[in-house]
């Protein structure tokens, strides 16, 4: 065994190793940290990254308070983030399509006081072995979402602040179908697709609780499931719509053809529920004036309307205007 010769006498000591102590951040610090985090933020990573001792740490969880009751700092699902910013990570709704194709979402936990919600537009998936999973509108999806570049932000207060990338599909919006019914004798029966493109694809509606009360010629709203034995998608009923010559139904065979979304989002209707009516204040009243309408009683709308009165005195006696006015709808 070798042994190491004792130092001189006079040798200075080795101070042992310790590590570097650095200064207690600022706030501003603290929030640029937590802005440009892409993960997970919270008092560890904090800590960790300031390399702050335990006395430090308990002065780290007052400032972090601070923070969140100046409303710089959001605290959610256990994590902190800058206000105004959302976290890298988030459930999303699928809400409309770009004209480009590109699918639109907004995030699913919003509190309206806060104005719109940010839009993200969603990349689209690969394509191939790795392709990811492909989202329709109204899924819900669970989004990797990043800021946008200051360069590649488009004008406009509805135009997308976040770019995202779909890690997860949720929830499906399951898919319905507009068609007219008819009735089999043994029960159930089968729905006749009004979309052109769908010639030919009947859907099977079972006898019992999918057909609900529906009969034989009702135009009805199908909600699409799992395919049968026989080869036919199977489905159940969900509305019956009346008459295909019914005002109602035209209007919603159109919304089909054209795949325009009608069923919305509980936060949309939550929005809708808390809008104010309308006051007259900055319009004219008309509701005092005896228009009446000129259209046929089967139109679509109702919105040409005449008004006639007696003219002021003229030369010519009984002489009458006629006036024509524009309805307007009542907002």
């Amino acid at each position: 065994m070798i042994r190491r010769p004792p130092p001189p006498p006079n040798a200075p000591r080795r101070k042992p190793k310790t590590p570097g102590v650095r200064p207690f951040p600022t706030k501003d610090e603290i929030l640029a940290f937590i802005a440009a985090s892409k993960g997970k933020v919270g008092k560890r990573e904090i800590a960790r990254h300031f390399v702050l001792n335990p006395a430090n740490k308990m002065l780290l969880k007052k400032v972090l308070k601070e923070l969140e009751i100046e409303g710089t700092v959001d605290r959610k699902r256990g994590g902190l983030h800058h206000a105004g910013q959302l976290p890298s990570v988030i459930v999303a709704d699928v809400i409309a399509k770009t004209r480009d194709g590109d699918l639109l979402a907004v995030p699913a936990e919003w509190d309206i006081e806060r104005g719109n919600p940010p839009q993200i537009l969603l990349s689209a998936p690969r394509r191939g072995r790795d392709a990811g999973p492909v989202p329709g509108l109204n899924d819900r999806v669970l989004v990797r979402i990043e800021p946008f570049d200051e360069d590649d932000v488009e004008d406009g207060p509805d135009a997308p602040s976040y770019t995202g990338k779909v890690i997860k599909v949720l929830s499906h919006q399951a898919k319905r179908a507009v068609g007219v019914f008819r009735a089999d004798k043994g029960g159930g029966g089968r729905l006749i697709p009004i979309d052109k493109k769908a010639k030919g694809q009947e859907i099977l509606i079972p006898a019992g609780v999918a057909a609900g009360d529906a009969e034989d010629g009702d135009l009805i709203a199908v909600e699409i499931g799992r395919d049968s034995r026989l080869g036919l998608k199977s489905g159940r009923v969900r509305e019956r719509l009346g008459s295909t010559k019914s005002e109602r139904a035209i209007s919603l065979i159109a919304i089909h053809t054209h795949e325009i979304p009608n069923v919305f989002p509980d936060a949309a209707l939550r929005e809708a529920d808390m809008a104010a009516e309308a006051t007259l204040a900055g319009r004219e009243d008309w509701r005092a004036i005896p228009l009446i309408t000129i259209d046929p009683a089967d139109a679509r709308d109702h919105d040409d309307a005449v008004h006639a009165e007696r003219d002021p005195p003229c030369r010519d006696r009984g002489c009458r205007g006629l006036r024509a006015a524009r309805f307007r709808a009542r907002q």
